[in-house]
């Protein structure tokens, strides 16, 4: 009874890793290399709920420890996540991460052709800002980032 109670406690702490870490390892190399976006949402959109879990746990750290199951309770809502029949990441994140990006007015959306900019790839995907301080949100935000020598100049004239 020993010897299964010790092999049953090392798989039970290898379950964690396994599901929270290797398989979505493997599955995300996977859909990179795979044409389908079906798979590339659903990593992408792990990836965001498991930073932000771990960002959680690291802050909530003091009150989390005394919840006696809750490395059991995170090992069974990150299986959810992970597993290809539920797609419960991606259902999270259209259910409440999307709301809070539209709600701040930040949207990420598909270049179309009637809204690409000279030096744009139609391609690519841009944040597009809703708000009416968007343009000038951007400009402080880009000349914070880019160096002025770097920076485009619009009609030849430096703001």
């Amino acid at each position: 009874m020993g010897k299964l109670w010790t092999t049953l406690s090392h798989l039970y702490s290898l379950a964690g890793p396994t599901v929270t870490l290797l398989y979505p390892l493997h599955a995300s190399v996977q859909a990179m290399e795979s044409s389908s976006k079906l798979d590339d949402e659903q990593w992408l959109a792990y990836w965001i709920l498991y930073s932000f879990i771990t960002l959680m746990e690291m802050v909530l750290h003091s009150l989390i420890r005394w919840i006696p199951i809750w490395y059991e309770l995170k090992l069974l809502f990150t299986a959810w996540l992970v597993l290809p029949n539920f797609r419960g990441a991606v259902f999270i994140y259209n259910k409440f991460v999307r709301e809070h990006v539209k709600k701040h007015n930040v949207i990420r959306a598909a270049s179309d052709p009637g809204n690409v900019s000279n030096n744009a790839r139609p391609d690519e995907d841009r944040i597009i800002s809703t708000s009416p301080k968007g343009k000038k949100t951007k400009r402080r935000l880009l000349s914070m980032v880019i160096p002025k020598k770097l920076r485009p100049c619009r009609d030849h004239v430096r703001h």
